[in-house]
């Protein structure tokens, strides 16, 4: 029999009062799994490639969803994104680009380095509750992955 394993959200964002936002929707929305924070691309590709930090961790820790903004420091979103997806253990592994980037260019090129999912964070906090709701609703329980 398979063991579940808790679905861990990754949540690579830069701009704390944007994780606070975050953590706080999630909260609002009963989505209780296990948040990974961290502030820049390369924290994340050292997270998902137990690295640095994250170097104890074990392989089996990957996040169920990636949200993954675009305008981070040491690297971009769009190169975090191609790193995940060149690299044969995490190429599976959903990423939601989670962004207020409202540039038609990031959305092709989200898509073109291999994005599920392209979600402009709404000014309004109420709509991003809903946001998050319905993130969390079908990446976190609808959504089947390769484990």
């Amino acid at each position: 029999m398979k063991q579940t394993v808790p679905k861990r959200i990754l949540l690579v964002e830069d701009n704390v009062d944007d994780v606070d936002l975050t953590l706080r929707a999630l909260k609002k929305n009963n989505i209780m799994n296990e948040v990974i924070v961290v502030n820049d691309g390369a924290e994340a590709l050292d997270y998902l490639n137990c690295e640095g930090k994250f170097k104890d961790y074990e392989a089996d820790n990957s996040p169920a969803v990636v949200l993954l903004d675009l305008k981070l420091p040491k690297f971009s979103g769009l190169e975090v994104l191609q790193k995940i997806r060149s690299n044969p253990r995490t190429k599976y592994i959903p990423v939601v680009i989670l962004t207020s980037s409202v540039e038609d260019e990031d959305i092709l090129k989200g898509y073109r380095y291999g994005a599920n999912s392209y979600i402009r964070k709404p000014v309004d906090f109420q709509q991003f509750l809903e946001a998050i709701q319905n993130l969390g609703l079908y990446w976190l329980l609808l959504n089947e992955t390769v484990s």
